[in-house]
C-alpha cells in the first residue's frame, strides 16, 4: 500500500507542476471573467459578440478541465491510500495506471506554448508546379486537411475562398479551422508539399511530379494584435467573378487589400457584402504578417520582407511517393510511414507530433 501512496504523491506533484506549466491560475481567473459576461441579462443583445465569447469560453474550459478533472481523480485515489485498507489495492493500482496513462495524453499539449498556439487558424493552398496534376494535389491536400479536422470532432470548419482548376482540382483555396490548439498543431504543415505518382491527366500515365503550397496562419481577427498602419495599406475595390448564374455578384463587392512594404495581398469575393469581404481580408493579411513576422524574427511588422519561397524543386517540406512505391517522408524529422493512403485520408497526427518535438528541440 505504502509503494502505490508513494506513486499517487509523485503523480500528483506532477499535475501541480503540470498546472503551473499550463496557466491554470491565470485560465481560471479568464473563466470566471467570461462567466460572468455570459450571466448578464444583455448578454445575447449582440449576437455575433456573444457567439464569440461563448466560443472563447469553451476552448478555455477545453484546455483546463481535463487537468482538474485528472487532479480530482487523484486526490481521489490519494484519500483511498491514505485509509491503508489492502483490499483496495487491486483497484487503486488499475485506477493509478488509468490516470498516468490520462496525463501522459494531456502532457502532450504542454508542448503547445508558442504566442498563437492556442489560436484558430487560417489554412492557404496554391497550386505550384505541375499543370493540371499540381491543381489536383492542391485538392488532395485540401481534402486531408478538412478530413483532419473532422476527425477531430471539436472543431468546425470555413471555406473562405476558392479558386477552382479549369480542368480539375483548385488553383487555390483559403479556409479556416476553429479549435483548441489548432495552429499549435498544424504550424508544422506551413511549406511546399511534393507528390510524386501516375497521373491520370495524361494518355500515357506517366509519372510526375507535382507540388503545392500550403500557408499556415494563426488567425488575427482582433486589430489591435496587429496593428496596420493606414498609410501601409491598398484596398481595391472590384466585381466580384463567378461561373455565371447566381454566382456572378452584380456590385463592386470584391475586395483587395495589399500591404505595400511586403507586397502582401489578399483578394476576398465570396463574402456577401463589400464590408464584409474587406474585413476578412484585412483578418487574412494581419495573420499573414504574424505568420511572416514569427519566420523572420523581427519586432516591427515595417521590417518584414515580403516571402519568396516558390511551390517547386528543392523548396519541399514533405514528399508523398504513391509510385514506384509508397512512402510519405518529412524531410525535417524523418517521420515517415509507407501507409499513404491513411495520411491523404487525414492521419497526419504523427508527423504533427514529429515536427512538434523537432521544434522543441
Amino acid at each position: 500500500m505504502q509503494d502505490i501512496l508513494r506513486q499517487l504523491k509523485k503523480l500528483e506533484a506532477d499535475i501541480k507542476k503540470a498546472l503551473d506549466q499550463l496557466g491554470a491560475s491565470q485560465l481560471n481567473q479568464e473563466i470566471v471573467v467570461l462567466e460572468k459576461t455570459t450571466n448578464k441579462s444583455d448578454f445575447w443583445n449582440d449576437h455575433a459578440k456573444a457567439l464569440e465569447i461563448t466560443r472563447q469560453l469553451a476552448k478555455l474550459k477545453a484546455r483546463l478541465d481535463p487537468w482538474q478533472k485528472l487532479q480530482a481523480e487523484c486526490d481521489e485515489a490519494l484519500e483511498l491510500a491514505s485509509l491503508n485498507d489492502e483490499t483496495l489495492i487491486k483497484d487503486l493500482d488499475n485506477q493509478y495506471t488509468k490516470l498516468v496513462k490520462t496525463f501522459t495524453e494531456l502532457n502532450k499539449n504542454l508542448l503547445y506554448r508558442g504566442q498563437y498556439d492556442d489560436y484558430d487558424v487560417i489554412i492557404s493552398i496554391y497550386a505550384g508546379a505541375g499543370g493540371t496534376d499540381a491543381q489536383d494535389w492542391a485538392e488532395i491536400l485540401m481534402r486531408m486537411y478538412l478530413r483532419w479536422a473532422e476527425a477531430q470532432k471539436s472543431m468546425a470548419v470555413k471555406i473562405i475562398d476558392e479558386s477552382k482548376g479549369e480542368e480539375a482540382g483548385i488553383k487555390s483555396v483559403t479556409f479556416e479551422i476553429d479549435g483548441p490548439l489548432v495552429y499549435g498543431k498544424l504550424q508544422g504543415e506551413q511549406g511546399v508539399h511534393r507528390l510524386v505518382r501516375l497521373s491520370p491527366y495524361n494518355a500515357d500515365n506517366l509519372r510526375q511530379t507535382s507540388f503545392a503550397k500550403v500557408e499556415v496562419m494563426p488567425k488575427i481577427d482582433k486589430p489591435n494584435e496587429i496593428e496596420l498602419d493606414e498609410k501601409d495599406l491598398k484596398i481595391d475595390v472590384y466585381r466580384a467573378g463567378g461561373h455565371g448564374g447566381q454566382s456572378v455578384n452584380t456590385t463592386d463587392s470584391a475586395v483587395r487589400a495589399t500591404h505595400i512594404p511586403t507586397g502582401i495581398n489578399v483578394a476576398i469575393q465570396n463574402e456577401r457584402s463589400q464590408l464584409q469581404n474587406k474585413e476578412m481580408a484585412l483578418t487574412i493579411l494581419r495573420s499573414k504578417l504574424a505568420q511572416l513576422q514569427m519566420e523572420q524574427h523581427k519586432e516591427k511588422i515595417n521590417e518584414l520582407k515580403g516571402p519568396n519561397e516558390q511551390a517547386a524543386w528543392g523548396n519541399q517540406i514533405r514528399n508523398y511517393v504513391l509510385h514506384p512505391y509508397n512512402m510519405v517522408k518529412d524531410l525535417r524529422t524523418g517521420c515517415e510511414t509507407s501507409n499513404t493512403g491513411a495520411v491523404l485520408s487525414g492521419k497526419i497526427d504523427d508527423f504533427i507530433k514529429a515536427y512538434l518535438d523537432w521544434h522543441a528541440r
